[in-house]
């Protein structure tokens, strides 16, 4: 399905960093290494390479990530991509001063393991910046996020999945969405900054 989505003309989601992110992206230590997760066509890793950072994208859409490598030549930066299914990815231990996860939609089970693993892949005082949707979503017009509940995410959830960080952000909001063609309109979604304790 990515593949497919991936392969339409243009960028599906454009060629902008999420919203919170690029308001966030500043409280990873400066010029350090940045995993960002499920990361599709690059608009993240690309900006953050261009704030000095070393990044490496991960996805399981080897087409997405061919536009990500295209973006990133177009726009004067490297990044390091790497194909893989999350369900399978080693994070590694103490590897990153940064994590980012925007609109990284999976299976609970799947979402718990990998959450356990950001805790663990963040270096002592490395920060891990979320956004996804909330099940409140679907009651809502605008248009982005998976259809099924489960696969949503909660605050609540979060910080149980997420112990060993310390909450420098966490709130559930309303907010308009604009980034390309799949994520448009009014939209609830919660926003995570949390830091590895040291």
């Amino acid at each position: 399905m990515w593949d497919q989505r991936y392969a339409e003309e243009g960028f599906a989601y454009g060629t902008e960093p999420n919203a919170f992110l690029q308001s966030e992206y500043g409280r990873i230590p400066s010029g350090g290494r940045v995993l960002c997760l499920a990361e599709g066509e690059g608009r993240n890793a690309v900006f953050l390479a261009r704030q000095g950072y070393l990044v490496t994208a991960v996805d399981q859409s080897s087409v997405g990530l061919r536009k990500a490598l295209n973006l990133a030549a177009d726009q004067g930066v490297e990044i390091e991509t790497v194909v893989a299914d999350l369900a399978d990815y080693d994070l590694g231990r103490e590897a990153w001063d940064g994590i980012v996860s925007i609109s990284a939609h999976m299976p609970p089970s799947l979402r718990k393991q990998l959450h356990a693993q950001v805790v663990l892949a963040l270096k002592p005082a490395g920060i891990f910046i979320l956004e996804a949707y909330t099940p409140r979503h679907l009651e809502m017009a605008g248009i982005g996020g998976p259809s099924d509940r489960s696969l949503m995410m909660s605050l609540d959830e979060l910080r149980g999945e997420l112990s060993g960080l310390d909450f420098l952000i966490g709130q559930e909001v309303e907010r308009y969405i604009s980034e390309g063609r799949y994520h448009q309109g009014e939209s609830a979604v919660v926003e995570i900054v949390a830091r590895k304790r040291p």
